[in-house]
């Protein structure tokens, strides 16, 4: 008997989204590229250092998830122009989407940079459990290195959501090879810097954790620059277009209001572990850390996936093509769980030198050696990649559907009802330090990916029957 591939795994099909997602992933991993590089700095020069950075994302994490999420709307509504051949009309979404950016940014900077301290000192000095890892490294010391490093990293706000709106545009118009190389310049500008104020490089003072705070700041503006230079000149931002349909300023801040609730709850569920993390101590702040580095890295391969499923389901829902529609989202899935048991292997073999690259292979905290730490935690560390993964493109899959507020209440029961207590329980209450905080997210990126994934495959198919109903 002849074998016949499903109808989503059409050669052409493969292709579109190997031709979309493969730019998109390696852009959107060079914003984790930017971060691993300051892990790995930091992590050769003053690896005690890195929980000063990654508590510091609490605030800023949570910013930059629901700018990512407001902002989205750029991209779907310019995909659906794009979809009918009307690519031309979309700069007046690109204009809406920058003014709204600068706003978001400029408030989002004033509230965290007169709120950082006062945060921080409730985190680590009023509110957390007794602890002698933590103890022992001076709480007030903590609360102020982490506020001094959060002032300075809010100062890149603004130019994030500004990169974040071009960075939309150029890939909904099928751009993202521009996005991509001028990503990349953001790594190296960011690398030279962390050169300069982390490694002590050119015989200037080493600033730690500061100094990749300034490196991050910096890096986010040279390519916000670069970005809108090329918005202008390569696509219709700035020319003028027709008076768009009466809901149009509706829909594109709803599109993503969604998106905004569900990357609140994710990334503020995701930092407030690393709170939660130093509460046990710094060491278990920082092998924690340093494994998430790795999983962040590792998303970047799934964020590509999820974007380039949203383009292709935006477009054939833009057509009004169901079966495109679902096809177009069970490609997604597919690839996803391929990428995922590919990753997985990756993380078993490569494991540690993997970790020894991230951390001097002699370092040690508080009797704990770091790098055999990390790799220790990497079959977990797998398995929440796999499942964040999942959840994502099924998240994304929807949203170019206008499915939105169900996608969020997934991620606020997963990533806030269950990963912070999960991660609380297995990590301080039973004593099972970094790994008892992985084995609590990789729960919660397990039921948060399966369940999205279960949407994707039952609202597309109950709307698509009323319709035929009608």
């Amino acid at each position: 008997m002849k074998f016949k591939a499903p109808t989503w795994a059409r050669p052409a099909d493969i292709a579109d989204l190997l031709k979309l997602s493969v730019p998109i992933a390696i852009s959107r991993m060079s914003v984790m590229l930017m971060s691993v590089t300051d892990a790995v700095v930091l992590g050769q020069f003053a690896p005690g250092q890195l929980p000063f950075i990654l508590n510091s994302w609490l605030p800023i994490g949570v910013s930059i998830g629901m700018g990512l999420g407001l902002l989205l709307g750029v991209q779907v509504l310019t995909a659906e122009l794009g979809g009918i051949g009307r690519e031309t009309e979309s700069g007046r979404i690109f204009r809406r989407g920058f003014w709204f950016a600068v706003g978001l940014g400029v408030v989002l900077t004033l509230v965290i940079y007169v709120g950082a301290e006062p945060m921080f000192k409730w985190l680590f000095l009023d509110i957390a459990p007794a602890s002698e890892g933590l103890t022992g490294s001076d709480p007030q010391m903590v609360a102020e290195r982490t506020s001094e490093v959060t002032k300075i990293m809010s100062l890149g706000l603004t130019g994030f959501m500004l990169s974040s709106v071009c960075s939309y545009y150029l890939e909904a118009l099928r751009k993202p090879l521009m996005v991509t190389v001028v990503m990349y310049f953001g790594v190296a500008v960011n690398l030279v810097i962390d050169l300069a104020l982390v490694a002590g490089w050119w015989g200037i003072t080493p600033l730690g954790a500061e100094g990749v705070a300034w490196a991050t700041t910096g890096s986010r503006w040279a390519l916000t620059i670069v970005l809108l230079i090329l918005c202008a000149w390569f696509t219709p931002a700035l020319k003028r277009s027709p008076k768009g349909p009466e809901n149009e300023r509706r829909r594109q801040l709803a599109v993503g209001a969604g998106t905004a609730i569900s990357n609140v709850a994710e990334w503020g569920g995701f930092n407030s572990t690393f709170i939660i993390a130093t509460w046990i101590s710094l060491a278990a702040n920082t092998v924690y850390g340093y494994t998430f580095q790795i999983i962040g890295l590792a998303f970047m391969f799934y964020l590509g996936i999820a974007t380039a499923t949203s383009v292709r389901v935006a477009e054939a829902y833009g057509r009004k093509n169901e079966t495109e529609v679902r096809d177009a989202g069970r490609l997604g899935v597919a690839a996803t769980l391929l990428t995922g048991l590919t990753l997985g292997a990756v993380f078993m073999i490569f494991g540690d030198p993997m970790a020894r690259l991230l951390v001097n292979g002699d370092a040690v905290m508080d009797g704990v050696h770091l790098a055999t730490a990390i790799t220790s935690l990497l079959f977990l560390a797998a398995l929440v990649t796999l499942f964040d993964g999942l959840q994502a493109i099924a998240s994304f899959a929807m949203r170019a559907q206008e499915i939105v507020w169900l996608p969020s209440v997934v991620h606020i029961a997963s990533f806030f009802v269950l990963m912070i207590p999960a991660c609380y329980w297995f990590g301080v209450t039973q004593g099972y330090g970094a790994k008892g905080m992985m084995i609590g997210a990789a729960l919660s990126c397990a039921v948060a990916g399966i369940s999205q994934w279960v949407l994707l495959e039952t609202l597309p198919r109950l709307r698509q029957r009323r319709l035929m109903a009608k």
